[in-house]
């Protein structure tokens, strides 16, 4: 199923801890109407504009969640957010480019390093 042009369902609900732990990461209808919205809204423009997009962590079902250490009010759980980085672009100009060119909820440059432009990554949620 694809969620925009450019990205799977499978993209966004794949995880290494899921496969090892055996559990299913499978979307309700309301988060994959939430994830079909940040996908057209944020991921495909950021795509468009940036080439390769690497999705680091996606959607993440309650049980996903917790094996992880997530938080319970985390967007992540909703379908609504994801940490993302592009090859060949400097992390912290994927973030500016978000900041001045989509709508979005939350914008954060997690674990970046100024001066190392692979460092952390762009995580970016969308609440319609």
């Amino acid at each position: 199923m694809r969620l925009s042009t450019n990205f799977t369902l499978s993209e966004f609900t794949k995880s290494q801890t899921a496969t090892r732990k055996g559990i299913d990461n499978t979307p309700g209808e309301e988060h994959l109407a939430n994830a079909k919205e940040l996908f057209t809204n944020v991921v495909q423009p950021v795509r468009d504009n940036f080439g390769v997009t690497v999705i680091n962590s996606g959607y993440r079902g309650p049980a996903l969640n917790e094996a992880v250490g997530g938080s319970n009010n985390s967007q992540h759980c909703k379908g609504q957010a994801v940490d993302i980085e592009c090859p060949g672009t400097a992390n912290y100009d994927v973030a500016k480019w978000i900041e001045e060119n989509v709508d979005f909820d939350q914008l954060i440059l997690e674990f970046y390093t100024p001066g190392i432009p692979d460092s952390g990554w762009v995580h970016v949620s969308y609440n319609s």
